[in-house]
């Protein structure tokens, strides 16, 4: 069998579970592929309109990975990879803007150009926040900013008026003063790359359990591992005590349901095309379950 790739991305627990051992404790013959660690964030910056989608249509170098699940059930429907249906997790997320700005309500955002990445969670979790708020020629989307370093950075240098962030981002611009304007907290699903022995999967998640147990019970002791993740430009300017613990792996099914509850709402909003050019309907053929 391959040696399993672990690549973490923007959340903690991976992080947590090669520190204690974890993957280890489970008997997983891995590698650990620290392509994020003190980068200067290039990449995960890939460019007005490339986002994770495209991202797993080039495919991705790890066993696992993940996306927002509106793009990781079109990705694998579309036969791109498979989702994993036993666990899911929730990233905290928002919107926001400089401290000054006259924007103080969702209504006050209305034509303002909102940094987001491209059929990313920020994308589709931006639009459906603003919706009770805004009709549609209201929601004024860029995506020339790039992936969520790029645009958490131009926010910072007062280079855009409004910025979707999450997970450690989204704690950094509280940090640092700009104003949370709306939650837009939403559901990011696993992805898995090519055909990892489904005992490795079982390892690997079991690993990554122990560490939400651990994150859960004590984040202070480990939110320090944002900085793994960060641009150095931003390090002396960081302090991960005052941060929460990010994204939140839950371990329960993303049903059929969900799956498709998922592309009605891609379709009607037009990102994708037709639920047919989507693949949807696929439920059973895009998705994997070990019942772990």
């Amino acid at each position: 069998m391959s040696t399993f790739v672990i690549e973490p991305h923007f959340r903690l627990q991976e992080w947590i579970a090669e520190e204690k051992g974890y993957f280890k404790a489970e008997g997983l013959d891995y590698v650990f592929q620290e392509l994020v660690q003190s980068t200067d964030g290039k990449h995960h910056d890939k460019g007005d309109k490339v986002g994770a989608y495209q991202s797993f249509e080039k495919g991705r170098s790890s066993d696992v990975s993940c996306a927002c699940h509106w793009t990781v059930n079109v990705a694998a429907s579309t036969g791109n990879g498979k989702l994993y249906a036993d666990v899911y997790s929730v990233a905290p997320s928002g919107i926001f803007v400089p401290a000054d700005s006259r924007v103080k309500t969702p209504q006050d955002l209305a034509g303002v150009q909102i940094s987001v990445g491209f059929q990313s969670g920020s994308h589709y979790s931006t639009i459906q926040a603003l919706e009770p708020y805004l009709s549609a020629d209201q929601i004024n989307l860029n995506y020339a900013d790039g992936m969520l370093f790029a645009r958490m950075e131009h926010l910072i240098d007062e280079k855009v008026p409004a910025c979707a962030l999450f997970s450690g981002p989204y704690y950094f611009a509280e940090q640092l003063g700009f104003r949370k304007i709306i939650d837009t907290t939403f559901m990011i699903a696993t992805m898995i790359t090519g055909n990892p022995d489904p005992d490795d999967l079982r390892k690997f998640f079991r690993a990554l359990r122990r560490a939400q147990h651990d994150l859960d019970l004590r984040p202070d002791l480990y939110t320090h591992y944002y900085n793994n993740e960060f641009p150095k430009r931003w390090h002396p300017l960081m302090d991960t005590r005052r941060w929460g613990p990010g994204e939140r792996l839950v371990f329960e099914t993303y049903t059929k349901e969900t799956y498709e509850q998922s592309f009605d709402w891609i379709a009607k909003h037009e990102i994708f095309g037709t639920r047919d050019q989507m693949g949807a309907g696929q439920y059973d053929k895009a998705v994997v379950s070990l019942g772990a």
